[in-house]
């Protein structure tokens, strides 16, 4: 009987991670400044690993590293994880599809924040258009 019953858990645990959930977030921007965003967040090797991505079809594949949970085999867990920029009229849908959340990590959650501080610090580091000067000629 327990034998049954850790096999079904086994089961249970290996196909969780095919239930991954889509989280829509809107952008009053287009999807190239997103896209810039979303780059430079899975830039950062403590956070993620790029297993594919496309950039004409703004998606990516990604693994969220965490670090703190160790597996039996004594590498890192990750959990592959994919997001697709949609365009929305001027703005931009970031559809993120995260195969898992729960009480102590958030992979959408976390992937959001990082991608909204990576937008704020791309937007501050672009210079803003130079005032024209007033036409001499009226």
């Amino acid at each position: 009987m327990m034998k049954f019953v850790v096999v079904a858990l086994i089961s249970l645990a290996l196909a969780l991670p095919a239930f991954g959930k889509t989280y829509k977030s809107t952008y009053p921007v287009a999807c190239g400044e997103v896209w810039s965003a979303v780059k430079d967040t899975l830039s950062v090797p403590e956070n993620y690993s790029v297993v594919e991505s496309d950039d004409a079809q703004m998606k990516a594949t990604y693994d969220v590293k965490h670090s703190a949970h160790v597996n039996i085999s004594g590498a890192a867990l990750q959990r592959k994880n994919h997001v697709t920029l949609v365009p929305q009229g001027a703005g931009c849908e970031m559809q993120v599809v995260s195969n898992y959340s729960g009480w102590e990590h958030d992979d959408k959650g976390d992937f959001k924040k990082r991608v909204d501080e990576s937008l704020a610090k791309l937007k501050a580091a672009t210079p803003s258009q130079p005032a024209k000067p007033a036409d001499a000629s009226k």
